[in-house]
């Protein structure tokens, strides 16, 4: 993973830890309260891309919100670096299953957004800007609006707008979900190479296992409502992926572990759901 290390391209933090002890996250409801998530313990190794996925009721995405500090757990401690997580911050990147690009910037000044709110230079801002509009296959559409663009190349641009602040984790959320089957098999081909060259901390949620498997060095399941770590599997697949990979014996068969672990999980919830 030494695509930034090139000589003039940017370098970034050196990846961090991400960490979550005990997290409890509870809402209140119109009958009382609703715990969402009950005691997660995880830890994303440095420069790892690591899935998680699970039944509606899981709490997925509400775990991804409380990484990124957009909202704050009920009990328990996340932590990046070793430094506790208490809000929004540049060493977070976070990118949506839309693409929340802003309609009257170019490609090139939705990539720089980030970055005009740091304290660096322009020659920096730009420097950055080029590498990025290089690496994600975006430098020819760099003067093109938002509205010119196909669904996945707008996918590219907020990934390449995390990227380019050169967060210590990129957090996704369904990140390819609203995507046609043809543009989401390039996209997360793209993703893997992009983590390949950037060595960034990838944390993915979805609910497809296949892209899942496909994606992650390592698969969290976690169990419904509410929601907990239920299994943490390794994807014992070689770095250097394509998509024939998928119909290899090894591919399926931690698929099909993670697809009967899932559907295991909501069967369980189903069953202990009042009658």
């Amino acid at each position: 993973m030494d695509g930034l290390s090139e000589p003039g391209g940017p370098q970034p933090e050196r990846p961090a830890a991400l960490e979550l002890r005990g997290v409890v996250q509870e809402f209140r409801v119109r009958r009382g309260v609703r715990r969402v998530l009950d005691g997660v313990d995880l830890r994303v190794a440095p420069g790892e891309f690591a899935c998680i996925v699970g039944a509606s009721g899981s709490g997925k995405s509400t775990l991804l919100s409380l990484v990124a500090g957009l909202t704050r757990p009920s009990g328990g401690e996340i932590l990046l670096g070793g430094r506790p997580v208490h809000g929004p911050g540049p060493d977070r990147g976070l990118v949506f299953q839309t693409s929340s690009l802003y309609p009257w910037r170019t490609v090139r000044r939705n990539v720089a957004f980030g970055l005009e709110l740091l304290p660096i230079s322009p020659a920096e801002r730009d420097r950055r800007v080029a590498w990025y509009l290089a690496e994600t296959g975006l430098d020819r559409l760099a003067g093109s609006l938002p509205r010119q663009l196909s669904g996945g190349q707008r996918q590219r641009v907020a990934i390449a707008r995390a990227l380019a602040t050169e967060p210590q984790v990129l957090l996704l959320d369904e990140p390819f979900g609203a995507l046609d089957v043809q543009t989401k098999e390039d996209m997360q081909v793209f993703l893997r190479r992009v983590w390949t060259d950037t060595g960034t901390t990838i944390l993915l949620v979805t609910h497809d296992v296949e892209e899942a498997v496909f994606l992650a060095e390592r698969v969290l399941v976690l169990s419904s409502d509410p929601g907990r770590v239920a299994a943490e599997i390794p994807v014992p697949l070689p770095t250097g992926r394509d998509l024939p990979v998928r119909r290899t014996p090894e591919f399926l068969a931690v698929r099909q572990q993670i697809e009967d672990l899932v559907r295991a999980q909501h069967r369980r919830h189903l069953d202990s759901a009042p009658r």
